[in-house]
């Protein structure tokens, strides 16, 4: 009836009452559907893909989450690790699977790399295919020196790598990884030259960072505390706009001798496009509630994560800008996919 109505009316300068309650009459049905999808939402248990290996930075937001997520639902949500490709194949999956909120994505600051490092030779659109949910937290990378760099300050790191260009190796967690960008962005804005040794996951790297076969790394807040109060390491700055309790001392990298620089690893929700905008409120819900609760307020912090609430608008908002932010660090610096 629909169909006829936008056919006959086609030719007419007013669609003739029938369409128009027909119109209505649709309307309200997709009303009624939607609201009882978010009633019925969920039916069966929700698989969170992961698209890291188990045990790496993201499990742990991602664990905190699934737990107070399957008692809110009274629904299993059961993470499911889905590593490579530095979150392709995993963000991969959740694009093609239905959009019901059953799958669902928790993923980071890699799956706004990806599109630019991979020339958008994607099987997903980072954009389109994905319906956000909400950003959930973020945590500071670490600018870290081993003991016997002498070098205690950023000014004094770059002073050195300035005397002595391209000789001075920093680590990261992979080639085209969140820990290599936000080192090509120091080098960058910092007007430095160091060269970059890929390792093959963030574990790697440390064992060697502490290890002290190579001198310069931006790991995560969660790695260095532990290795920073032993001694092992010696933080210079944080990633963030705003220092970190759990490192009150350690500054800044943009007060510390960098003006404007900011980086930091996020964490948010993510539904496969079309995802019905009652369940996206649903989940969204339920997402905010569990975040202001006192044990995830405490276990997030204990981790060194800070917890973000943004929601479905500012989500999407702020992933296009770290996409278009990481392209331009990926442009500039030319760092390719091997």
């Amino acid at each position: 009836m629909v169909r006829s109505c936008i056919q006959a009316s086609a030719w007419r300068s007013r669609p003739p009452r029938a369409c128009v309650a027909s119109a209505a009459l649709a309307a309200i049905a997709l009303g009624a559907a939607g609201h009882s999808a978010a009633q019925d939402y969920p039916s069966r248990p929700i698989r969170m893909v992961i698209p890291f290996s188990a045990g790496g930075a993201t499990d742990i937001p991602g664990r905190i989450i699934a737990q107070k997520l399957s008692a809110a639902f009274g629904q299993q949500v059961i993470i499911d690790n889905r590593p490579g490709v530095g979150g392709v194949i995993g963000s991969g999956i959740v694009a093609r699977a239905q959009p019901d909120g059953h799958t669902v994505l928790l993923t980071g600051t890699a799956f706004a790399v990806a599109p630019t490092f991979h020339h958008g030779k994607l099987p997903f659109d980072a954009v389109k295919d994905f319906t956000p949910i909400a950003q959930v937290a973020s945590t500071p990378f670490v600018l870290v020196v081993h003991p016997t760099l002498p070098a205690r300050s950023v000014k004094e790191l770059i002073a050195l790598a300035q005397a002595q260009p391209g000789k001075i190796d920093y680590a990261s967690s992979g080639n085209g990884s969140a820990q290599h960008l936000v080192g090509a962005l120091f080098l960058s804005m910092a007007r430095i030259n160091m060269t970059h040794v890929a390792y093959k996951g963030s574990g790697p790297a440390t064992a060697d960072l502490v290890g002290g076969h190579i001198k310069v790394g931006f790991p995560g807040l969660s790695i260095v505390i532990p290795h920073a109060s032993a001694g092992r390491l010696v933080p210079l700055g944080v990633t963030t706009a705003q220092r970190m309790p759990q490192l009150p001392d350690v500054p800044t990298i943009a007060e510390a001798g960098v003006p404007g620089y900011e980086a930091a690893i996020w964490y948010g929700v993510l539904a496969p496009g079309g995802t019905p905008g009652p369940v996206v409120e649903r989940l969204h819900g339920e997402l905010m509630k569990l975040l202001r609760l006192p044990d995830v307020t405490s276990g997030f912090a204990a981790a060194g994560y800070e917890i973000v609430t943004a929601g479905p608008e500012q989500f999407a908002a702020f992933v296009q800008g770290e996409i278009a932010k990481w392209g331009k660090v990926i442009r500039e610096a030319r760092i390719q996919a091997e």
